[in-house]
């Protein structure tokens, strides 16, 4: 699973096996390991509530989806994306859950095997 991180938005990116992972109810966890022993965490779960939610604890985002939301999304090809939004004091908090396609300039030593093939990639 690959995060990126801009301001106010939050977006995830998982290959097949992580969409399949969710979508059985598990849980997809991803570390980065520092130097110090330290780690940045990032999570996408299944949860009750029928909004798409994050928190943030001890160095670890926590993104979490309706679980029919996540069970169908992972059960359809043509389902891309789920958004969602969380109100802030000022603004709001974006989070993009999508499925991760094959590039369409492959990159040197770069597995794209597990990855949702690209609808624009040309036959």
């Amino acid at each position: 699973m690959k995060i990126r991180i801009y301001d106010d938005t939050i977006r995830l990116r998982l290959d097949r096996s992580e969409v399949e992972q969710i979508g059985a109810g598990d849980p997809v966890v991803c570390r980065t390991h520092f130097v110090d022993g330290s780690e940045f965490i990032y999570q996408l779960c299944q949860h009750e509530d029928e909004q798409v939610t994050a928190t943030f604890a001890d160095g670890c985002i926590s993104v979490m989806l309706p679980v029919s939301t996540a069970q169908h999304w992972a059960g359809t090809e043509t389902e891309i994306t789920i958004r969602g939004e969380q109100p802030l004091d000022s603004g709001a908090l974006a989070l993009l859950i999508e499925k991760d396609f094959e590039c369409l300039d492959p990159r040197e030593g770069e597995d794209q095997s597990n990855r949702f093939k690209n609808p624009k990639a040309s036959c």
